[in-house]
């Protein structure tokens, strides 16, 4: 029983309590994942149960690979033989063994995202549905919905109000369509095989009995079909082992019920409870900075994550006039940890609430040479309505741009496809002109029927009018026009979901980076905010294997962890996002993502935010973040700010020393990395001076007394 050795007390009773239901509250960093490939082992070499008998569910790929490839190095290769792998490879399995029980036959296909959007947008057609009034995603998602809560199209209440109504016709439709195909969607595989087992009995004995022992990862992110499936399977033995924590649960929007960890003990009576609280990432201030936010929510079950990894450097607040020094605040401080504690790119993340905040970054980190990818995302500038937007302004400044013209001619569809763009191309060739010139010629394009030559006359009236209003518009406004003129923005604001929310926001945080190229005269302030995009992306190339600072989501960073994280954009409104203060229980859940986001730090936590940003096309003063108010002020260090956030806080050292070293103009220094230079500038920063360094090889750099590696010499 090696395998138990390292192991702490409560890893150890969570490996060992193998009979009855059993509920791991495991903490983030708390050794999850080798509780659960240990037990399996334990439960094969110490009790004999057979490792085709153990099932265990996880909820990516990812995480099945991983506990298998550590099963493997635990007992070799009879690792192999245990059913591991997510709820939809589970459930395929079954299916496919079960499918004539389900209707199925044993073939069936399993549809993607596109194929679903394909077969709702041929059922829209079907009932003349206006695909701007009633999106396919939207439809989509209220049917995923559904099925999470196992209500099938006969189920549907079609007598609520007309959205409904319209889902119930739709859902019952397209689920006709996927029968006759002999398909089945994501949400089918699970809803299914429930459906089966409840309704079957021999089938339910047979998989009861097939299963011993059903483990579950990532408990807290189960929807309600999840839940019923794994109850259903360990329904005869009751041995059901779930890890999860409740204050991890972000993904109420994709359906998880965070109910289903909190009564567990409800679900499945007499179960052991079980808390594992070391955490073995983090340093003690940042997991007692976590703990003092986390605290505040109600729906949890109390634990206060603890660690032998000792107090380590203070939770670092700072709070910028701006975006811009947010950013610049952000910039320097990797830049001198990598000076000081010798850092590389890769050991920094920088997480954010939404990826709109994302922009002011890519560009200081262009600035000061900073090497960063986009984790779970992509660049600002080559996200695809950015990209959209730019190619109609692109378009408005130059409409010979064919490249420009080819994108957006059909963004948003305007029924002018693929033969209709060959026999204009065809045209223009013929005669050397550009697309756009060719749409004054219309008459003459062979094979154009009235309805195609109607929608490119709209088109060219589109751009043309842009064009001839530019000298009353400002740059702000045009693109607002652009926006809203293109049907553009009607189309993303009907889908109603969480990524065209995103791209909305991407799309008014386009109007801050307008604003700052207004001067006057709009084409001309038109044309140099497009040669500044396309310099910027240009420039912007790397390796996505390089040694790069990693920038992210919050909810991209869940599993995730690094040395350094910085947190952005900590202000109210943004996070927590405002719709929290209209949402029931969405608080709360914005809370779990700051405990998420905190918790991925492992020896140093930054904590920014700015008293005024420009976002979303305004400017306006920000209030510092609620859960940034919460975190107990031991735990903190404060730079940047006018106001104390922390008023209890006193700082460590005299504002203006670094160590115990004031610094005045005319001061020779010694820098760890750029070598000797003096001191040019001396300016307040908080509770820091904010020094002006002169380099005779490095030229000027700016750096905070009390973050540098320098000395006076």
């Amino acid at each position: 029983m090696d395998y138990l050795h390292g192991l702490n007390p409560n890893q150890k009773l969570a490996v060992t309590t193998v009979q009855g239901p059993v509920l791991v509250v495991s903490g983030a960093g708390s050794g999850k994942t080798r509780v659960l490939t240990t037990r399996i082992a334990h439960l094969i070499q110490a009790h004999g149960v057979l490792p085709h008998r153990i099932a265990a569910v996880t909820f990516t790929n990812k995480a099945a690979q991983e506990m298998r490839d550590r099963l493997h190095t635990l007992i070799g290769p009879s690792a192999a033989q245990v059913v591991m792998g997510t709820f939809h490879s589970l459930c395929v399995r079954i299916l496919r063994a079960e499918a004539s029980y389900a209707g199925l036959g044993r073939d069936f296909q399993i549809f993607d995202d596109g194929e679903q959007q394909a077969v709702v947008r041929d059922v829209c057609r079907e009932l003349n549905l206006d695909p701007q009034r009633f999106p396919p995603k939207r439809l989509l998602a209220a049917i995923s919905r559904a099925k999470d809560e196992l209500i099938t199209p006969e189920e549907y209440p079609g007598g609520g109000d007309f959205w409904e109504q319209i889902v119930a016709k739709v859902y019952a439709r397209y689920q006709e369509k996927l029968v006759r195909s002999n398909a089945v969607d994501f949400d089918d595989l699970i809803m299914y095989v429930v459906r089966l087992l409840q309704s079957h009995p021999e089938v339910k004995r047979r998989y009861q009995e097939r299963f011993d022992h059903i483990l579950v990862d990532e408990y807290q992110d189960t929807n309600r079909a999840q839940y019923l499936l794994v109850r259903l399977l360990a329904e005869r033995t009751g041995n059901i082992c779930v890890v999860g924590d409740e204050d991890q649960s972000i993904y109420a929007f994709r359906g998880a019920d965070i109910r289903n960890i909190l009564e567990f003990e409800k679900d499945f009576p007499g179960a052991a409870i079980i808390k594992l609280e070391e955490n073995y990432r983090s340093t003690q201030n940042i997991l007692g900075a976590a703990n003092s936010v986390i605290q505040n929510n109600t729906e949890r079950k109390e634990k206060r994550l603890w660690t032998k990894r000792g107090a380590g450097s203070k939770v670092l607040f700072y709070q910028g006039g701006s975006e811009w020094e947010e950013a610049r605040f952000v910039a320097q401080s990797i830049q001198e940890l990598q000076g000081s504690e010798g850092r590389q790119f890769k050991d920094f993340a920088i997480l954010y609430r939404t990826h709109a905040l994302s922009r002011v970054l890519e560009e200081e980190f262009l600035r000061s040479g900073i090497p960063y990818r986009i984790v779970s995302g992509v660049r600002f500038y080559e996200r695809k309505e950015i990209k959209d937007l730019l190619a109609y302004l692109r378009l408005v400044h130059n409409p010979d741009n064919d490249l420009g013209f080819l994108r957006v001619v059909n963004t948003p569809r305007r029924g002018i496809g693929e033969t209709t763009l060959a026999r204009l191309s065809a045209y223009a060739q013929k005669f050397g002109i550009s697309l756009f010139a060719s749409l004054s010629y219309l008459e003459g394009v062979d094979g154009l029927t009235g309805k195609y030559i109607k929608a490119l006359e709209g088109f060219k009236a589109l751009v043309g009018g842009w064009r001839e209003r530019l000298a009353e518009l400002s740059l702000t406004q045009l693109v607002v026009a652009v926006l809203e003129e293109s049907g553009y923005l009607s189309e993303l604001q009907a889908q109603a979901d969480e990524e065209a929310q995103a791209r909305l926001e991407n799309l008014q945080e386009f109007l801050s980076l307008a604003q700052q190229f207004e001067t006057g005269s709009t084409l001309e302030d038109l044309g140099t905010l497009l040669e500044y995009v396309a310099l910027i992306s240009d420039v912007d190339t790397y390796d996505a294997q390089a040694n790069a600072v990693s920038m992210m989501t919050v909810h991209a960073s869940k599993g995730l962890e690094f040395p350094v994280v910085f947190i952005v954009g900590m202000e109210e409104g943004l996070f927590p996002h405002a719709r929290s203060a209209w949402e029931d229980g969405q608080l709360e859940e914005e809370r779990r993502l700051a405990y998420v986001a905190m918790t991925r730090a492992q020896d140093r936590l930054f904590l920014t935010c700015a008293r005024q940003r420009t976002l979303y096309g305004a400017t306006r003063p920000s209030a510092v973040s609620t859960f940034v108010r919460e975190i107990d002020p031991r735990y903190v260090e404060e730079q940047g700010s006018n106001l104390f956030v922390f008023p209890r806080f006193a700082p460590a050292e005299p504002a203006g020393t670094a160590g115990s070293q004031a610094f005045k103009v005319g001061d020779k220094v010694e820098h760890k990395v750029w070598g000797r230079g003096m001191v040019v500038a001396v300016n307040e920063s908080g509770s820091d001076l904010l020094l002006t360094i002169a380099f005779p090889e490095q030229g000027l750099k700016k750096v905070l007394a009390h973050l540098a590696p320098i000395t006076k010499v």
